[in-house]
């Protein structure tokens, strides 16, 4: 029986969830069939995102290679590009990209582009700053890791996402009960190893570049601000863009532009976490796709960049706005991420959110749970209660508006019986 997408021609997402599903309408404005191909547990998925099938052409649930292969071939499309839309796949999209003589970043490196061990193993020959770090298969050995690395230390799944499982490891004494570690990473995959690393005290940056044929064109950078000193294991509290004269602005920009070379990133968007500490720049990780949460919205509502379209224009062979002209900002951007930083609770009100949307700049409110929804701690960001996007003339009016809402907002928990 013949496909009703043979020869037409298609473009393959693979996992366009959330905010990655600002592809679908572009493609289907240049008139492509779109081929969604979710490689998290199809539970997870329907789970997480209800409607993560709409504007699908067709939908394939698949995680092994050969068999993603395999549906793709029966369906018989022209296939013109594969596109990362999450973390998740960015290894085999760019694989697969090769397979089918397609535009990406190549196969070679996608691995290490994907899992953090591999990561940090590419980083290391290659010479790049990063933090003291050993890899854990079995969590029995992670004690003996923890003291060979030093305290305070991380210690992260090697390929999750978003802070999920994520744990600071203060001292010794933060090893010796491992009994409630996840055993599923963020995207409901099993954790298959862990990373102990130093904890690198200093300023959290993301920073965003979109590159074409191997040019890497700057689009900003965020800090992950925090509300004090102390060590954390949870880098959302606020997002703030930084401006070009920060201090720190031409440090992570000289630093992240070789990482990217190091990691064969030649085409797309990139979100690359660094720490700065006392000058010098060291890698976190690096995601060689676009960003999430909040840095799409603001780009959309107040930048002329179009984050979908010229990744897909990337994908497609052809060449981004981005590579005649350097993206402008019409405002600063940032967000609030209202935690639940004490012990899950059940959820008696959220006071103060009128009072939220009257004020300035506040662009988009974000509310999770209802009253008599259980709270978790926060731990990964699919558990923040509430997520506030801000927008302001200028920085300084811009952390004032941040800290306006947090002062306004108040999470009103009563324990769980």
């Amino acid at each position: 029986m013949t496909s009703p997408l043979s020869g037409k021609p298609a473009v393959v997402l693979m996992d366009p969830c959330g905010p990655s599903m600002g592809f679908k309408p572009q493609a289907a404005e240049r008139g492509l069939a779109v081929i969604s191909v979710y490689t998290m547990p199809r539970e997870h998925v329907q789970s997480r995102w209800p409607d993560h099938t709409t504007g699908d052409t067709v939908s394939i649930y698949a995680a092994e290679p050969d068999r993603i292969r395999a549906e793709l071939a029966e369906l018989g499309a022209d296939i013109r590009a594969v596109v990362p839309a999450s973390d998740v796949s960015v290894d085999q999209a760019d694989t697969l990209a090769e397979e089918f003589g397609l535009p990406g970043n190549g196969a070679r490196l996608a691995v290490a582009r994907r899992d953090k061990s591999v990561m940090r193993e590419t980083a290391a020959r290659a010479g790049i700053r990063i933090p003291r770090y050993a890899l854990v298969e079995d969590a029995a050995d992670i004690p003996d890791a923890a003291r060979a690395v030093g305290f305070p230390a991380f210690l992260k799944q090697t390929t999750g996402g978003s802070s999920h499982g994520v744990r600071l490891l203060s001292g010794p004494e933060d090893v010796e009960d491992l009994s409630t570690l996840h055993q599923t990473d963020h995207f409901g995959r099993p954790v298959q190893g862990w990373l102990v690393e130093q904890y690198v005290r200093g300023r959290e940056l993301g920073v965003n570049f979109l590159s074409h044929n191997g040019e890497h064109h700057i689009v900003d950078i965020w800090e992950y601000r925090q509300p004090d000193d102390r060590d954390y294991a949870f880098p959302y509290w606020d997002w703030a863009q930084i401006p070009q004269d920060d201090p720190d602005w031409q440090t992570a920009v000289d630093y992240v532009r070789p990482v990217l070379d190091a990691f064969g990133v030649r085409l797309g968007p990139s979100h690359t976490e660094i720490k700065v500490s006392d000058g010098d720049a060291y890698l976190i990780e690096l995601g060689a796709r676009l960003p999430a949460y909040p840095m799409i919205d603001a780009w959309i509502a107040h930048s002329d960049l179009d984050p979908h379209g010229q990744t897909l224009a990337c994908r497609l062979g052809e060449v981004p706005k981005i590579a005649a002209a350097p993206v402008r900002h019409h405002s600063f951007c940032g967000a609030n991420a209202i935690r639940n930083d004490g012990p899950a609770g059940r959820l008696v009100e959220i006071r103060g959110l009128d009072k939220v949307e009257q004020l300035p700049g506040v662009d988009k409110l974000v509310v999770g749970p209802r009253p008599g929804d259980t709270v978790p701690t926060t731990g990964s960001i699919k558990t923040i209660p509430v997520r506030v996007s801000v927008s302001a003339p200028d920085h300084p009016t811009l952390v004032e508006r941040l800290t306006a809402v947090r002062e306004a907002v108040d999470i009103v928990l009563e324990p769980v019986r």
